[in-house]
């Protein structure tokens, strides 16, 4: 087998490829498409059934996640999720790969490892590149639909990994852990609207957009390249971090390029600017819209 690239969170093409052809996809290896697109622009699940990863199933996140929450994607209950997981084939012992269709090359994908390791799964990787790249390289795709074998998951929430509203407020006063925002420039700053909310960031956080840990392919930068973004903006690893951003999805790219790095304890604030902008004072809203108002 072709060696892994950039550890195990990441899994090259060609090493999953190589894994399909030799028919590896089953209960020790599970290969999940997370593709999510508003329903305007694209339809993931229509997409999948017509074009996927051989062996592949569909990750649904709108399913997998708590529907009685007023905030997307919010992660659901342990049981939920190992019920979830387990009709898709998972067990504790299953590596896991992730991947997505975004035109970037990965957007969701992150979000799918972060959500397993949330829960106790340690192997889960990324398709470096994504959907798009495995195309693009030549590799094989099918329409047949794939049906795993049930199995046992037992998901153990680890609260190490995640934060909550409260605990983003105390940080407001105490600075315990250092925040990051990986929402583009102009919604952090909040000169532009963020999915119709209006736009700022959490007292004190920094902002690197999301896709400045991805090359112009939409590969994940290397750890060298990686190290130098957190240095740039005075982000120390040693040190503790959670990510932020609209809704609890891109901040796992943050967390992602850390872990990379060698940094496995990022947390990510789940509700992330949709629960901040409804449930913070206003004084918690850093907006240079609203000061050039006032």
């Amino acid at each position: 087998m072709a060696p892994q690239v950039l550890g195990r969170a990441l899994v090259t093409a060609k090493w999953l490829s190589e894994a399909v052809r030799a028919g590896r996809v089953g209960a020790s290896l599970r290969v999940l498409d997370a593709s999510w697109y508003p329903p305007q622009e694209r339809n993931a699940r229509q997409e999948f059934k017509e074009r996927h990863i051989p062996g592949a199933s569909f990750f649904d996140i709108e399913e997998c996640r708590d529907q009685s929450s007023p905030y997307d994607f919010m992660l659901p209950s342990e049981s939920h999720f190992a019920d979830y997981v387990g009709r898709l084939g998972v067990s504790n012992d299953t590596h896991v790969v992730v991947y997505d269709g975004d035109k970037l090359g990965t957007f969701y994908a992150p979000r799918a490892w972060w959500m397993f390791r949330a829960f106790g799964h340690k192997e889960v990787s990324v398709l470096n590149g994504g959907f798009k790249n495995w195309v693009e390289e030549g590799h094989p795709v099918t329409a047949e639909l794939s049906q795993p074998t049930p199995a046992v998951f037992k998901a153990r929430l680890n609260t190490a990994l995640l934060k909550t509203f409260e605990e983003m407020m105390q940080n407001v006063g105490s600075l315990r852990f250092q925040v990051v925002d990986s929402r583009p420039e102009g919604r952090f700053r909040g000169t532009e609207l963020d999915q119709g909310l209006e736009s700022g960031h959490i007292p004190g956080a920094v902002n690197i957009p999301f896709h400045s840990f991805l090359t112009e392919t939409g590969h994940e930068k290397s750890i060298e390249e990686i190290q130098h973004i957190f240095r740039e903006k005075n982000v120390d690893l040693s040190k503790p971090l959670t990510a932020t951003c609209r809704k609890g999805v891109t901040a796992c790219h943050i967390a992602l390029a850390a872990y990379l790095c060698g940094k496995r304890d990022v947390a990510v604030y789940d509700g992330s600017w949709s629960e901040w902008f409804h449930r913070a004072p206003p004084r918690y809203k850093i907006s240079e819209l609203k000061r050039n108002k006032a």
